[in-house]
């Protein structure tokens, strides 16, 4: 008979860290936990207030009824949990996991075996000039070949400026920008404000505009100079929805979030469906811990894609679960012999 609990968890991130949405100090969530007496599986139940759909009013009282339907026998509801898409991935997660020892090796693959890395994106976060233009330094300095930048939350002519100091020392042979504007941009100025930042070769734009206003992203999608991504769009889109969005705004790239679409069964459907319409994708880690990052860098090793993802994520915070995840010029690896942090 399976056992099933949880505990949440606050992670302070290294500095304050702002996006269009606002300032974060800190980041809460949740483990769940599913034991069979012998192995346990942990998964991560990670949500981003003001972005997640999950309902966090009743966040708490779902999982304890998830923890009731798994000890009393039942494992497939998976479906109930659409409305929390949060917890349908931590339970995902758990669940793979015990099923495959409770190692934290949901994926076996070259990736996990040591022999594998993953290109991935270094990320600067919005701030004041000074600050954006350390980062930037910083993460060239690094050895990323490719840097995001969250762009809409200081002064549009010093994003501009920053964008031209890149540019001025590293070419775009040498370093791939994409941008990050979480909806910031508004329809009325935002082909203006797409036509100056095309000057700096930027290789893609996440949701320049906000979500939920399909024809004005067709719009954008089709007039942009710069190829649009979409990220907050897909959020709370199932079944069905996935293919008529996809085909009503025919963007390049679409981000795919475990924790913010609803697990990896939901982001298979996405990429299926991507693919099959030649919309190329990649996966961005959601502030999640090294539990749920290193679940997501796992299912994308074994997938055919060689975009560079977005999931340098875990050395956000002070206090990150120590894990067999490293960063190392620009790509994550997995050091099989390194050991995880105790959690439970």
């Amino acid at each position: 008979m399976l056992k099933a609990f949880y505990k949440p968890y606050k992670l302070q991130f290294t500095r304050p860290v702002l996006t269009s949405r606002g300032e974060m100090k800190v980041k809460n969530g949740y483990y769940l936990f599913v034991t069979n007496g012998t192995n346990t599986g942990v998964g991560e139940c990670s949500f981003i207030e003001g972005l997640s759909i999950d309902d966090l009013s009743s966040y708490e009282h779902v999982l304890q009824q998830v923890c009731i339907k798994i000890q009393s026998g039942n494992k497939d509801f998976l479906q109930e949990l659409t409305p929390y898409p949060s917890i349908k991935f931590g339970y995902e997660t758990a669940l793979l996991d015990l099923e495959t020892g409770g190692r934290k090796i949901l994926f076996p693959s070259a990736f996990t075996s040591g022999g594998k890395k993953i290109a991935i994106n270094g990320l600067v976060w919005m701030g004041k000039k000074d600050f954006m233009q350390q980062q930037i330094e910083q993460k060239l300095q690094q050895g990323y070949k490719c840097i995001k930048i969250k762009v809409g939350a200081i002064g549009f002519d010093e994003e501009l400026a920053l964008l031209k100091f890149i540019r001025a020392q590293f070419p775009p042979e040498l370093v791939e920008i994409r941008l990050d504007a979480n909806g910031a941009f508004s329809f009325n100025d935002v082909f203006e404000k797409l036509d100056a930042l095309s000057a700096f070769s930027i290789h893609s734009i996440e949701q320049p505009i906000k979500q939920g206003h399909a024809e004005r992203m067709k719009a954008v999608c089709a007039q942009s100079p710069i190829p649009v991504a979409l990220d907050e769009e897909l959020i709370g889109v199932y079944g069905g929805q996935q293919e008529n969005l996809l085909d009503k705004i025919n963007p390049k790239y679409i981000i795919l979030k475990p924790s913010l679409l609803g697990g990896f069964a939901e982001c298979n459907l996405w990429a299926a469906k991507a693919e099959a319409k030649a919309i190329q994708w990649w996966a961005t880690s959601a502030l999640e811990s090294n539990i749920g990052l290193n679940a997501i860098a796992q299912w994308v090793a074994t997938k055919s894609n060689s975009m560079v993802q977005g999931l340098g994520t875990g050395g956000l915070y002070t206090n990150n679960v120590s894990s067999p995840l490293y960063i190392s010029q620009g790509t994550l690896g997995f050091e099989p012999q390194n050991q995880w942090d105790e959690i439970l």
